[in-house]
């Protein structure tokens, strides 16, 4: 059985909030769902000088952030999530997780840039802070990931920090995408792998331009992908779905104008 890490020294002190919801969710979660999990002394390594780390992930569902809390916090690595603003907003749940110290973020507004500065601050003070790099739940029929956002480039890159990845299968089985469903019992199996950090070397240091986010995101989409190959004993497609041209196929002609 795998226990508790002592958590990270340069991870900030945890609040009443978090405790309260890591109590709640941990031991339902030990119940309803069997560990697969490989690869988290990843987690566990220093990673001088801050130690923060990103971490991203493939998304698969609405229950994948609890499965993603479930490793980091069992490797002494309590996590910080960008979070749609939205979420702030819902009783009780947006008072936890803002009182949890959760990031909100505000897309195509003047303050968007908050969230990546938080992010950054986050990180540079030893924290782990989990991105997930395609920006919402995969529409991949197949569930394999999607063209990625660059939030999670922008922040390792501009804090100087390590991106982790974890890719993740078996979320879905407990809630299909976008599926108001929860299918907990009989209990489904977490498979997760987490993977050294990826290689950005080349990139730091480096005017941080179009060019250089998008090499970078790219390099961040192909390593998770290429890790849910090995998950799931099977190639992922060779073009990769784009999200931004997915939505705008399925905008109406007045959503247009």
């Amino acid at each position: 059985m795998i226990g508790i890490v002592p958590f990270r020294h340069g991870t900030r002190r945890l609040g009443a909030s978090y405790r309260f919801a890591a109590m709640v969710l941990k031991p339902p979660m030990t119940v309803m769902t069997r560990r697969d999990w490989e690869g988290g002394d990843w987690l566990r390594r220093s990673y001088p000088p801050s130690d923060g780390i990103v971490v991203v992930s493939n998304h698969l569902s609405w229950f994948d952030p609890i499965t993603l809390c479930h490793i980091l916090w069992n490797n002494g690595r309590p996590p910080r999530f960008l979070a749609k603003e939205s979420v702030f907003s819902i009783p009780f749940v947006g008072q936890i997780i803002g009182n949890a110290g959760q990031i909100p973020v505000y897309r195509e507004t003047a303050i968007a840039a908050d969230s990546v500065r938080a992010a950054v601050e986050a990180v540079k003070d030893g924290e782990a802070v989990v991105v997930y790099p395609e920006g919402t739940i995969t529409r991949d029929p197949d569930l394999w990931p999607m063209s990625g956002r660059t939030g999670a480039a922008r922040i390792a890159l501009l804090a100087d920090v390590p991106v982790i990845p974890i890719a993740q299968w078996g979320p879905q089985d407990v809630m299909r995408p976008y599926a108001k469903e929860f299918n907990a019992f009989p209990p489904k199996t977490m498979k997760l792998r987490v993977g050294p950090p990826i290689d950005l070397d080349d990139l730091r240091g480096t005017e941080m331009n179009a060019q250089v986010l998008a090499d970078a995101t790219q390099r961040i989409i192909g390593t998770l992908t290429e890790m849910l190959e090995e998950i799931r004993g099977e190639k992922a497609p060779e073009q990769r779905l784009d999200y931004k041209t997915w939505r705008e196929s399925r905008e109406t002609p007045e959503e247009k104008s």
